[in-house]
C-alpha cells in the first residue's frame, strides 16, 4: 500500500468500517476507499466468534481495497467494551541543565505513567493534560522553558489484555499488522471537537449499538475516559419485544422510521412490521414506535449524566452547565435519530447539544457523512505522539540516552 495512506479498522457491534485516506497539508482526510460489512461475532466491545470476525473484517477490507485500487497491509484499530478504565496521573523531574528538553519530558511522562496497573490490564494511552514548572502552572509544550523541577498531569487509559488479544488476534489473521490501538471515545473525539469545545469544556457521548463512550475535556485536556455497556441496542431490544418482531427487522424499522419528536410525525402514518415464526406481517402507527424508543434514549442519557456526575463532584456542585460550557455532542451510529439533541437538553438540564458529524473530509465525503464514521475518520486523523513507547524499550532508550549525557559531562570535567 502506498506509504501516504492510513487505514482505519473499526470494530462495531452492528457493523465493521475499513476506511483508507490519506491527511492533506490543511488537515483535510481525503477518503480514497470505504469497506463496510455487517458485523458478526462480536458485542459490547469483546470477540464472541473470531471465525465470523475475520470473515466480515475480510469483507469490508476488499470493498475499500477495491475501491482505493490499492492493498492494505496495516491499520489503526479502535478499541472499546466496558474495560476500559482510565485514571489523572502526576509525576516529576529534575530539569537537567535548567531547560527542559525533549529528554525531561519523555522522563517526567514516563515516571507519572509508571502506577501500577492489573496484572490483567494493559496501558493503552498517556495523554498528557498540562505541565508545570517549579510554581508556574498550565503549561502546554514545556520545552525550552527554564526551571529546576518540571511536572506532568496524565491521563492513563487502559484495557483487559485478554479481550484485546481476540480483537488483535482476529485482526492478523485477516492479514493485516496493527500500527496503533486507540480508544474509539479518544478516536471520535479528533475527529468531530474542536479546539475551542475542548478548551470550554464539553462531553462527548459516542452512541453506538453495543456500548456507548464518554470523553470529558476540562480547559482543553482529557479528564475523563469510560465506557457504558448499554446503548442503540437496547431501543431495538426494546422494538423487537414489544412488537414481537425479529432483532434484524426491529434494528431496520428503528433506523428507517424511528423519532424522538412527535411532532414531525403524522399520527395517522403506519408502519409494516415483520414477525417472528412466520406469522404475518403487522401494521402499526409510527407514533406508537415513538413510545418505546423515546423512554429508552432518555433513560440511556440520564445513564450518563448519573455517571458524569459521579466522576467529578464538581459537576454536581457548581451544575454542569458551569463546567462543561461547550455542552454535551452526541455522536455514532445510535445518534442519527430524530430529535435527539430536544431530548438531551431535557435529560441534561438544557446545556447546549449537537449531534457531532465528520467534518473536514473530501474525496468519497458523501460516503462518511454522518455520526456512524465518527470512530473511522479519528483512527485516520489520530496521531499518537504520546510517549507511550514499548514497556521494554523506554527504559532501555532511556538509559543509553543517559549514560551518553554523563559520558558528555565526564568529557567536559576532563
Amino acid at each position: 500500500m502506498e506509504s501516504n495512506y492510513t487505514v482505519g479498522l473499526d470494530i462495531g457491534s452492528q457493523k465493521i468500517v475499513v476506511l483508507i485516506g490519506e491527511i492533506l497539508a490543511n488537515d483535510d482526510i481525503n477518503i480514497v476507499g470505504v469497506g463496510t460489512a455487517p458485523s458478526k461475532g462480536v458485542d459490547k466491545g469483546s470477540v464472541t466468534n473470531l471465525d465470523s470476525v475475520v470473515e466480515s473484517i475480510l469483507i469490508a477490507l476488499k470493498q475499500a481495497e477495491d475501491m482505493a485500487d490499492c492493498r492494505v497491509s496495516s491499520v489503526n484499530l479502535s478499541i472499546s467494551g466496558s474495560h476500559i478504565e482510565s485514571i489523572n496521573e502526576a509525576g516529576t523531574w529534575a530539569i537537567d541543565a535548567h531547560e527542559v528538553s525533549p529528554f525531561d519530558v519523555e522522563s517526567v511522562i514516563h515516571n507519572a505513567r509508571s502506577v501500577k496497573i492489573r496484572d490483567d490490564q494493559r496501558l493503552l494511552h498517556v495523554i498528557p493534560q498540562e505541565y508545570s514548572i517549579d510554581s508556574q502552572g498550565k503549561i502546554n509544550n514545556p520545552i525550552g522553558l527554564s526551571g529546576v523541577k518540571l511536572k506532568a498531569n496524565v491521563h492513563l487509559i487502559t484495557c483487559h489484555n485478554d479481550l484485546v488479544k481476540n480483537l488483535e488476534k482476529a485482526v492478523e489473521r485477516s492479514g493485516l499488522v496493527i500500527d496503533q490501538l486507540i480508544f474509539s471515545g479518544v478516536a471520535s473525539s479528533s475527529a468531530i471537537l474542536s479546539e475551542d469545545e475542548k478548551e470550554l469544556g464539553v462531553c462527548m457521548i459516542d452512541m453506538g449499538s453495543g456500548t456507548m463512550d464518554l470523553s470529558i475535556y476540562i480547559a482543553g485536556s482529557l479528564q475523563h475516559s469510560m465506557v457504558l455497556d448499554y446503548a442503540g441496542n437496547s431501543v431495538t431490544n426494546d422494538i423487537a419485544i414489544a412488537f414481537s418482531a425479529p432483532p434484524s427487522s426491529a434494528e431496520k424499522v428503528k433506523v428507517e422510521y424511528g423519532s424522538l419528536n412527535r411532532a414531525f410525525v403524522d399520527n395517522e402514518e403506519l408502519i409494516e412490521l415483520p414477525s417472528v415464526g412466520g406469522r404475518p406481517a403487522r401494521s402499526l402507527q409510527r407514533s406508537i414506535l415513538i413510545d418505546v424508543i423515546e423512554p429508552r434514549y432518555s433513560e440511556l442519557l440520564t445513564l450518563v449524566k448519573t455517571e458524569i456526575y459521579k466522576l467529578n463532584e464538581k459537576f454536581v456542585r457548581e451544575g454542569l452547565k458551569q463546567q462543561l460550557a461547550a455542552g454535551v455532542v452526541i455522536t455514532g451510529g445510535a445518534a442519527q435519530i430524530e430529535g435527539l439533541v430536544e431530548v438531551a437538553e431535557e435529560v441534561f438540564g438544557n446545556i447546549q447539544v449537537r449531534i457531532g458529524k465528520p467534518h473536514n473530509i473530501r474525496g468519497l465525503a458523501a460516503d462518511v457523512d454522518s455520526p456512524a464514521y465518527s470512530t473511522a475518520i479519528g483512527l485516520l486523523r489520530y496521531k499518537n505522539d504520546e510517549f507511550i513507547g514499548g514497556e521494554d524499550a523506554a527504559p532501555e532508550n532511556r538509559f543509553a540516552s543517559l549514560f551518553s549525557k554523563v559520558k558528555n559531562w565526564i568529557k567536559k570535567e576532563y
